[in-house]
């Protein structure tokens, strides 16, 4: 179930910084979490998304991994249904992001919505093709096949027995081509409790019961109903004999509303957690953009930093009591004990409106964190879909706790905002454009404090307003010389030297030093990683700066254009004029002439763009977009194929970084798509070394 959707204009970029409240006389609402209370392993399960992925790249990969992502749902394997977001074709992007499992929307396959019924025999042959191309794929374990959408209300309104005749017969011609396939069901489109106890009879008596058991939530009943649902389904499992299915709401999210909301996607996140179920959000919008999540491909929406957070919850989760079960506010809570670490999310107020007040109640606090514990609160605004300018601290201090117990009040909570808080040791405040260390993903179980490499590194997620230049300062200490390697995006960037602090006698985290190194980042969300052996890191502070970079607009007459490829006048171009025509066809090409740089190696190629086009698919909704690519070749080189965002107009120019690499002195640049598509509007390019 999806719909169209009206852009919004830029917002202007406001960083908020609060200061911790009085407590208020009566307190509003109590949000209470137990850390002695653990509620088992992390399933991250509501990072999941409905078309959320368009294409290779789209959206940035760096946007998908840092959110720990779980499950996908996607079209059919070359199916009609959309232009982008293949099964098969995001797989490989997913799967190194860290994704779990793909599922496949099989009626997608189909052009028109609601899909054209054309018979079962139809549907059949479309089955087998399919099925086929998934048994040939290298992912093909990770598939989960959906062989209905919305039967309810699709082919089958009214009609349950014919439904169920249609799933059992094929589900037994997918198990017969794919004797190892995972299979998901009925898909009804809301909670139908009836109608779900006779499916899951049916499908048990008939021996073809689902792997996965799926529905969607796009109500408002969610909000009140979903612990009723999930007990209810449960219930009918047990009743039945039938082992506990895994859960994906492979639809969640209302019509309006909801999407990039991180006040109201702060309720499902908590509910689908606390019961361990797996979450897609709904399809409203357009494909590749995680669901209103990102914009602009590599840029975060304010609901971003919300998946963000909930993926940096580590250890178990523990109870959290709400005001009400079914309430507006909601939140989850994890304790790592390794890391002397607790996080809190927590927010909603449903409708999104207005502010309210409440007291965080955290009991259960371990000895280990000390008889001293500080509590930072951060927030994360909705900004529609236009980019987030990141957190901003709401308080901080310190606490003593009493009885195991400390209570941080709080007024004047946004509805449609979501917060987070983490628990740690006694520390220093935390200034506003400083990344600490122990906030930080890092694949070991660290200790509060700095990193180090017996800790696996850590990575730094920061936001940049801007494609440029940044100083990014390191502070670390160290016994004796080190190295420190900095990744970035999931690539090696530098390595940097890091001076010895103080004499290998004393212990290393007595003195601390900083090193600088000036990185160029995209705008939008970078994943920066430290490893630095044998040495602490307490912190990154990251600062724009100046450097080299070098235009060449694409108009140039030293440029040379192949076949139809033109110039032509857009006002919204960097001096008026971009080429288009580029692609449909091997002949029709952009040539860069003379790009020059001082030495050889890698550099980031930012190539700035206009992509406007539209495809056909069903069309009484969502925007049918198409993401354009153009294959890139470095003097006549090997060609690399990158994926263009649709930039929602074609006076809408934005920009994408590629890496290339260049020798010393002139080189070309060849921008072209032999297929029968066209690559996008190329306005310019500019070149700037990784590390300047």
């Amino acid at each position: 179930m999806r719909r169209k959707h009206a852009w919004s204009a830029m917002l202007a970029v406001v960083l908020v910084t609060g200061a911790l409240h009085a407590a208020p006389a009566q307190a509003a609402s109590q949000l209470v979490v137990d850390l002695g209370s653990s509620t088992g392993a992390l399933r991250y399960g509501a990072t999941g998304f409905l078309y959320g992925l368009g294409d290779e790249g789209i959206p940035n990969e760096t946007m998908l991994a840092a959110l720990k992502p779980q499950v996908t749902a996607q079209k059919a394997p070359d199916g009609l249904q959309h232009p982008n977001g293949d099964a098969l074709k995001v797989a490989p992007m997913f799967k190194r992001a860290g994704g779990r499992e793909i599922q496949i929307y099989m009626q997608d396959v189909y052009k028109q919505w609601p899909y054209e019924n054309l018979g079962i025999n139809d549907y059949l042959a479309k089955v087998d093709t399919m099925v086929r191309k998934v048994v040939a794929d290298p992912y093909r374990t990770s598939y989960v096949y959906v062989p209905f959408n919305e039967p309810d209300q699709i082919w089958y309104g009214g009609n349950l027995n014919g439904f169920l005749n249609d799933y059992r017969t094929v589900y037994r011609r997918i198990r017969s081509l794919d004797p190892g396939a995972r299979i998901a069901g009925p898909n009804f489109a809301s909670y139908r409790s009836a109608d779900l106890r006779t499916f899951m009879q049916f499908a048990r008596d008939n021996a073809v019961l689902p792997d996965v058991t799926t529905w969607h939530e796009l109500g408002d009943d969610f909000f009140t109903g979903w612990h009723t649902h999930y007990a209810d389904y449960r219930a009918i499992e047990s009743a039945l004999g039938i082992s506990p299915r895994p859960i994906t709401i492979n639809e969640y999210g209302r019509f309006s509303g909801d999407l990039g909301v991180p006040g109201n996607l702060v309720q499902f996140v908590a509910k689908f957690e606390n019961s361990k179920v797996d979450g897609c959000l709904a399809y409203w919008t357009t494909a590749g953009g995680l669901n209103d999540l990102v914009t602009r491909n590599n840029q975060a929406t304010g609901g971003w930093w919300l998946y963000k957070w909930y993926g940096e919850l580590t250890g178990n989760t523990v109870a959290v009591t709400p005001p009400s079960p079914g309430g507006s506010l909601q939140g989850l809570a994890a304790l790592d004990q390794g890391k002397k670490q607790a996080r809190v999310i927590f927010g909603g107020n449903n409708p999104a409106s207005g502010t309210y007040d409440t007291n965080l109640v955290i009991k259960g606090i371990p000895g280990a964190l000390g008889t001293t514990v500080h509590a930072a609160v951060w927030g994360v605004d909705d900004t529609g879909l236009n980019p987030s300018p990141g957190p901003y601290k709401v308080t901080e201090a310190d606490f003593t706790p009493s009885g195991g117990q400390i209570t941080i009040p709080l007024t004047g909570l946004k509805g449609s905002s979501a917060y987070h808080v983490i628990v740690t040791p006694d520390k220093d405040p935390t200034a506003g454009s400083r990344y600490e260390a122990e906030y930080a993903a890092a694949p070991g179980a660290i200790t509060y404090g700095p990193v180090s490499s017996a800790d696996g590194g850590a990575t730094f997620v920061v936001t940049a307003p801007s494609d440029g230049y940044y100083n990014v300062d390191l502070r670390y200490s160290a016994s004796a010389a080190r190295t420190a390697r900095l990744r970035l995006n999931g690539s090696d960037l530098t390595d940097v030297t890091l001076p010895a602090t103080l004499p290998a006698t004393l212990p290393a985290a007595a003195s601390w030093s900083t090193v600088t190194t000036k990185v160029f980042l995209a705008a939008g969300i970078n994943r920066l990683e430290v490893n630095a052996a044998g040495a602490n890191v307490d912190y990154l502070d990251v600062s724009a700066t100046t450097g080299t970079i070098t235009a060449y607009e694409a108009e140039s007459s030293a440029n040379t254009l192949g076949g139809a490829a033109r110039v032509a006048a857009n006002s919204a171009a960097s001096g008026g004029k971009y080429v288009g025509y580029v692609g449909a066809g091997a002949a029709n090409t952009l040539r860069f002439n003379n790009v020059t740089v001082a030495s050889a190696g890698r550099y980031r190629l930012v190539v700035t763009y206009a992509n406007g086009e539209l495809g056909e698919g069903a069309s009484n909704y969502n925007s049918n977009i198409v993401d354009r690519y153009a294959d890139i070749s470095v003097n006549g080189g090997a060609a690399q194929r990158h994926y263009f965002r649709n930039t929602l107009g074609w006076s809408n120019y934005r920009t994408t970084v590629v890496d290339v690499t260049l020798a010393a002195g002139a080189n070309t640049i060849t921008f072209g798509n032999s297929s029968a598509g066209y690559a996008p509007d190329i306005d310019r390019i500019q070149i700037a070394k990784p590390v300047g």
